[in-house]
């Protein structure tokens, strides 16, 4: 048993299996290197443990009570499914290890504004995230994954959490025989109304599927802070505006928040979601709102982003988030649209700022949500 201690931090690497026949050693070696040194945290280090028994997990519960600041690191996905599944997560701060997969040269299956998904190899898929390298803000997305798999969403499984190139961290999926949606559309124009088909009915799939988990925000919430970061933009609008946000009508369903056909995966006929990021819960106008977002108001600012960022021409785009529009609510009441449109400006209004980007495109996209606006009572379809 090695130890190593590091700015008030004791770690004391531990090997092979940790059961009945060696858990009262396993204890007293540890707390011979404990009372020897004077630190602030301890951390054991699960890189070259194979097995932990329930006799193994009482050693770490003992010294849990005796030390809270107790922390578990590099744990195989065995061992961490174990802690999990027996609440230690729960207890304590359970990390598991990571390996590096290199992505570079991979094909690129998916891609959005926060992720990139890559097929190494024929039993590899690796979602990176482009913004984030936290480790806890992946695990809350794949707690998200999970959460909406077990409800009925037709979701990837997940693996584990890995390193790639430039400190960047990605996930790896289960073996998907799979190709983007968006290529489905792209390459199989001849079936293009079956691909729209299943596009929609995975929308209502996922915003008919309820949300048990309590710890899944309401996108409405996100939303009054998006009105509430323009308030100054929107000075004597301001009060009209929040009262559009707050007139949508609560729903404890799953919101995607940004389904668009690249984060979108076909695999043996069924569709699949690779992003979890956006999961929320709430009313469906933000989801058909968000598609809007993607598909048609970057465009309206920048002609050719949809050729640029989906691969596809601008009117195909334009095309398509008006099919599932339709398909999606069929018959529309005259305003429909014109509501859905008032959060989608609202949405870049706000993305626009966050990212500091041009004036000249805030305050047209401004001009058009107020134009909305002005002419909307509420925002229920």
């Amino acid at each position: 048993m090695k130890s190593v201690l590091s700015n008030n931090t004791i770690t004391i690497i531990l090997s092979g299996r940790i059961d009945s026949n060696n858990h009262e050693e396993t204890y007293s070696e540890i707390k011979d290197i404990l009372v020897k040194n004077t630190f602030e945290s301890l951390v054991l280090d699960f890189k070259e443990v194979e097995y932990i028994s329930s006799a193994g997990l009482r050693v770490v519960l003992k010294l849990k009570k005796e030390y809270d600041s107790l922390a578990i690191i590099n744990t195989s996905i065995d061992v961490y499914d174990i802690f999990e599944m027996t609440g230690f997560t729960q207890l304590m701060d359970v990390k598991k290890a990571t390996k590096f997969i290199s992505v570079k040269g991979a094909e690129v299956i998916g891609s959005g504004y926060f992720s990139t998904v890559y097929r190494v190899d024929s039993d590899t898929i690796v979602k990176v995230f482009n913004i984030t390298s936290d480790e806890e803000q992946i695990d809350r997305e794949l707690r998200r994954a999970k959460d909406a798999f077990v409800g009925g969403i037709p979701t990837a499984i997940s693996f584990d959490i890995v390193d790639v190139e430039d400190g960047k961290k990605g996930v790896r999926f289960e073996l998907l025989n799979s190709k983007c949606l968006r290529d489905c559309f792209r390459d199989d124009k001849d079936h293009y109304n079956e691909w729209l088909s299943r596009y929609i009915d995975l929308l209502k799939t996922i915003n008919s599927t309820k949300c048990k988990d309590p710890n899944i925000v309401d996108i409405k919430k996100f939303y009054i802070e998006k009105v509430e970061y323009l308030k100054d933009y929107l000075k004597d609008d301001y009060k009209k505006a929040m009262d559009l946000i707050q007139s949508v009508e609560d729903r404890d369903t799953f919101v995607h928040g940004d389904c668009h056909f690249k984060n979108i995966l076909v695999q043996n006929d069924e569709l699949l979601l690779i992003d979890m990021d956006t999961l929320s819960k709430g009313h469906p106008i933000f989801e058909l709102s968000a598609l809007r977002f993607a598909y048609m108001v970057f465009n309206e600012f920048d002609k050719g982003n949809s050729l640029r960022f989906f691969g596809m021409e601008d009117e195909f785009c334009e095309k398509l988030y008006n099919d599932v529009v339709d398909g999606y609510l069929g018959k529309l009441k005259g305003d429909e649209k014109d509501k859905i449109a008032f959060v989608s400006y609202l949405q870049m209004c706000w993305w626009n700022r966050a990212e500091k980007d041009s004036d000249e495109i805030f305050n047209n996209c401004f001009k058009r949500m107020l134009s909305y606006l002005n002419k909307l009572d509420n925002l229920n379809i």
